[in-house]
């Protein structure tokens, strides 16, 4: 039987408190087992839960009452009676997950059962703070409207906010939350260390976002959601400790234990690209103050190129191409890269001590040609060897961690407020 989350608390009349909390467990745990293990029937709920019929009987139907629950059709047994089955409705509330890149900006709309039921992916060609606020804003209601299409025209805003209408789905956009570069600032509701976007740790682009979606907005570290989506939907299901290395624009660690991220005393654990490189002794050629950031993020890897002769190529991808064709500077310059990789991931072994860490971002595309190389480097310069593998969801892992990480929220959402008037 899956491990379920009872329901926060809510604040019944004194003295129905103790009957209203066992009966929002009870509806809560056959929910929560209907979304995890598909439809089932009144029979086998009391089986799985220890539950007696009548008390199954009566949470269900509260539950459809309620509108979290349906009818799923019926099974006929070899002997006995015809069942009906019953399944959680993923229809009763959506999310909308965003990621705010330097080139890109994506959005998607999922239901309760995590399934994305619209998405977009544009280019960002905003080159201010406000304009990118503008145009996540723009997008994030065209993908709605495309949700809303797929959906019967029903995905709006929980409360009407997004200004998409309802139509024949009663459930509204629950949550949102935002993927970013930078370290989010709670008290301040700013975005700092951001430096690929310019203007990002203006105050009031969040309120901006929010005003214009008409709901509020959480906010969080992209790598961080990268490691939730990867943990959630991918290479790093069932890992224990588990860290996610996001190279691209940037560079960042999310850190995951026990299913839960670790985010440190000031949200910035992981932000290892702040990392100062120490100047070889007696090495003049070099500047103190070079960061991490700047010899493992995807501009580097162009830049290594460019030293080697290699000034064609504009983008990590175009190297990447060409080392695949075989030109030496192109494999020279990948294979200075995982050297500077192999630095990055001993700190996180060394700090975390992870059983897997996956290589994704703009860079992780590129795993064939980086992986074995980065091992190579990672013999020769560590102890600490954590198994080292490619993201499975590629550039659309941060997405899918705001995705995750609103559902996390969404569904107890829904359930409290649809059993608190039903």
């Amino acid at each position: 039987m899956p491990v379920v989350r009872r329901p926060a608390d809510r604040a019944p009349e004194p003295a129905r408190w103790n009957r209203q909390r066992l009966r929002s467990n009870n509806e809560w745990l056959l929910l929560e087992l209907l979304r995890t293990g598909g439809p089932s029937s009144r029979a086998q709920l009391a089986r799985d839960t220890g539950l007696s019929k009548p008390t199954v009987s009566a949470a269900l139907g509260s539950l459809e009452t309620a509108g979290l629950v349906r009818e799923a059709g019926t099974l006929a047994p070899c002997r006995g009676r015809t069942a009906v089955l019953y399944r959680a409705d993923a229809g009763a509330g959506y999310v909308l997950g965003m990621d705010i890149g330097r080139a890109r900006l994506r959005v998607a709309v999922a239901d309760l059962a995590g399934r994305v039921v619209a998405r977009r992916d544009v280019p960002n060609r905003a080159r201010t703070g406000p304009g990118v606020a503008d145009a996540l804003v723009a997008t994030a209601r065209e993908t709605l409207a495309d949700a809303a299409a797929a959906e019967g025209g029903g995905v709006g805003g929980g409360g009407g906010g997004l200004g998409v209408g309802c139509g024949s789905v009663e459930g509204g956009v629950v949550r949102a939350v935002i993927g970013s570069p930078g370290v989010w600032d709670e008290r301040r509701r700013v975005m700092r260390h951001a430096a690929h976007l310019p203007g990002w740790a203006r105050p009031g682009l969040f309120d901006r976002i929010a005003d214009g979606l008409g709901m509020p907005v959480q906010v969080a570290n992209d790598a961080n959601l990268a490691a939730l989506g990867e943990y959630t939907y991918g290479a790093g299901a069932g890992s224990s400790v588990f860290a996610y290395l996001l190279v691209g624009t940037g560079v960042g660690v999310g850190l995951v234990r026990d299913g839960e991220l670790w985010t440190g005393a000031h949200g910035a654990a992981g932000e290892i690209g702040m990392l100062q490189l120490p100047r070889p002794v007696g090495d003049l050629t070099v500047r103190q103050d070079v960061l991490l950031e700047e010899v493992v993020a995807a501009d580097a890897v162009v830049g290594e190129a460019w030293r080697l002769g290699l000034t064609s190529v504009r983008t990590a991808e175009e190297v990447c191409a060409a080392a695949r064709a075989g030109d030496w500077a192109a494999r020279e310059a990948i294979s200075r890269q995982a050297q500077q990789l192999a630095f990055a991931v001993a700190v996180v072994a060394a700090v975390a001590d992870p059983d897997l860490l996956v290589l994704g971002g703009g860079l992780g595309r590129s795993a064939d040609l980086l992986l074995p190389l980065l091992e190579e480097a990672l013999h020769r310069t560590c102890e600490l060897r954590p198994r080292v593998v490619a993201s499975t969801l590629g550039e659309d892992a941060v997405l899918l961690g705001a995705v995750a990480t609103a559902l996390e929220a969404a569904r107890l959402e829904v359930f409290v407020r649809r059993t608190a008037s039903a």
